[in-house]
């Protein structure tokens, strides 16, 4: 069974669960920048919670299923539409042979993922069959998908249920101004005593260049850090260091002016100074954040963000007993 590609969309991109632990090799995570959501579209369908997806940025691809297949579309709001007819998202639809799937302009959040049953197969590298379009890795040819291109499907499991939809509860929620939850360090204490404060008092809007390698916000007021003698091996830029790792979720702000919130595809170190991290639990959010919405970071202990990780993973584990 094989879709053909007809319009690619924005930045559509194969992508599953992602490839962990080759950070030290320099190679990123990949994968959903919305786990959660990409998971549930997998679940309805009865897929593997990894099987690989399309994940679908800000517009939506249009795509010809050769084979009737059933889909599901979860996370942002983009209506589906099979031959122009409206179908609904977190529900378990069905694609007929020869039909066009394609969808609306998307209304709130920013990434959709759809899930087909039985999942895109594409070879795995390196144990995943993400996409990191930086390192021409995994997906199709590694790189975002293009009109022309021809995805093949693996064999359906047989598991997925017409109408079967996501539980109310478990349906994201979107807003324009998000709160966004950080463990501050590893760098804060370059930071002058009161922007710190400030960083944390202050709406931030996302800006235009927000995308799978990371979320740079505008709008605040620049940040001061302390004066200092730079040390052998790091810049003059006062917001530089010395090379160090940076995890998922942190925060570093070039020349104080403008933090960038480090997502999956992200390098996985370098010499500007970390401010903070953004909690694992709230990294979902991110990816889901168009530009020039607003964000207002909020400080907690490692003891909150290990809470919030717990809580999350009940959520999934929700899904998973989903009837």
């Amino acid at each position: 069974m094989s879709i053909e590609v007809i319009k690619p969309g924005l930045a559509s991109s194969i992508q599953d669960k992602g490839r962990e632990g080759k950070y030290h090799l320099g190679i990123p995570p990949s994968g959903g920048m919305d786990q959660r959501s990409l998971i549930a579209a997998n679940l309805l369908l009865g897929n593997p919670e990894g099987a690989a997806v399309i994940e679908c940025a800000l517009m939506g691809p249009e795509l010809r299923f050769n084979e009737a297949r059933k889909v599901a579309a979860c996370g942002a709001e983009m209506t589906p539409r099979v031959n122009g007819e409206a179908k609904p998202l977190n529900e378990v639809f069905e694609v007929p042979a020869g039909a066009t799937l394609s969808f609306d302009f998307v209304k709130a959040g920013a990434r959709l993922y759809l899930a087909i049953e039985g999942g895109i197969d594409v070879p795995e590298r390196l144990g995943s069959r993400s996409t990191y379009t930086l390192g021409s890795l995994g997906g199709l040819n590694g790189r975002t998908l293009q009109a022309g291109d021809v995805l093949h499907i693996l064999p359906a499991h047989g598991h997925a249920t017409l109408g079967r939809c996501l539980p109310d509860s478990l349906v994201p929620m979107f807003s324009k101004h998000y709160q966004l939850r950080v463990v501050p360090g590893l760098y804060d204490h370059r930071l002058m005593p009161e922007s710190h404060k400030r960083f944390y008092e202050e709406d931030w809007s996302v800006a235009s260049e927000a995308d799978r390698i990371g979320y740079r916000m505008k709008g605040g007021t620049p940040l001061s850090f302390v004066e200092r003698e730079p040390p052998f091996g790091a810049g003059d830029d006062p917001s530089n260091i010395v090379d160090a790792c940076y995890p998922i979720g942190s925060i570093q702000v070039p020349s104080g002016s403008e933090p960038i919130i480090l997502h999956r595809d992200a390098v996985s170190g370098g010499g500007y100074a970390m401010i903070g991290t953004v909690i694992s639990a709230d990294m979902d959010t991110v990816g889901q954040i168009q530009p020039h919405q607003k964000v207002r970071f909020v400080a907690v202990t490692l003891e909150d963000a290990l809470a919030a990780r717990a809580r999350y993973q009940q959520d999934l584990e929700q899904l998973r007993q989903m009837p």
